[in-house]
């Protein structure tokens, strides 16, 4: 997330266009919302597989994340106008139209501010998220405003540890309503690609593939400042 952060001042000092960018996880992350103070002890203690669960600070607010079988999108822009919850319906009609070309029809979340209580961001769907028609969390998303400029990344959910999110939150991953759709069978290139094509409809614009180089990663990471974890 550090090369979100680092696109998004790019794009401030007009050394980079706006951008949409999807990743996946080397490894099972928890990513903190930056101002997120408290969180459960036994996050330190974490394992999947022999492996220890990190943890990070993401650069945009909201509740933790458990990055584990999900797909990651960042969405760098400016120059929108509207209030936030106005700004976040127009990023998001992409992720509703490409999620409906796949066979899924979603909609915004409607929980109150007694989420900020719950560490878990997906225990709960505010108006920035999208669930399906049960009412099952799909995509959670968080922003970050500097001087006009946005940064908008979310969580996709497709194939989700059961146990390991118990074991992280105590709590059960609601069942997605029966489909003839299994969303942990969909590749991650066709995903990504539903929901590029859908952006350049959405928002009437055209996109230059571009992969990053070691060293933009590098700078990236030693750019990136945040509140400690402890």
């Amino acid at each position: 997330m550090a090369i979100d952060n680092w696109l998004l001042n790019q794009h401030i000092k007009g050394l980079q266009p706006g951008c949409l960018r999807f990743y996946t996880w080397r490894s099972p992350t928890i990513s903190l919302g930056y101002h997120q103070k408290q969180f459960p002890a036994h996050w330190t203690q974490l394992e999947y597989r022999g492996e220890c669960v990190e943890l990070v600070r993401r650069p945009t607010g909201g509740r933790a994340v458990l990055h584990q079988g999900d797909l990651t999108y960042a969405l760098v822009t400016s120059s929108l106008k509207g209030s936030r919850r106005e700004v976040y319906q127009h990023l998001c009609q992409f992720l509703i139209e490409g999620w409906r070309r796949l066979g899924v029809e979603l909609s915004f979340g409607a929980t109150g501010r007694g989420y900020i209580k719950n560490p878990n961001c997906f225990g709960t769907a505010t108006a920035a998220d999208l669930v399906t028609v049960s009412g099952y969390k799909l995509i959670g998303s968080a922003q970050v405003y500097r001087d006009g400029y946005i940064l908008q990344h979310g969580s996709i959910r497709l194939n989700p540890d059961r146990e390991l999110f118990y074991r992280a939150f105590g709590e059960e991953i609601l069942e997605p309503e029966t489909s003839s759709l299994d969303l942990s069978s969909l590749g991650i290139e066709h995903v990504v690609s539903a929901l590029s094509e859908a952006a350049r409809d959405c928002f009437d614009i055209g996109f230059e593939p571009q992969v990053l180089a070691p060293i933009t990663l590098q700078e990236a990471i030693a750019a990136y400042q945040s509140p400690p974890i402890n």
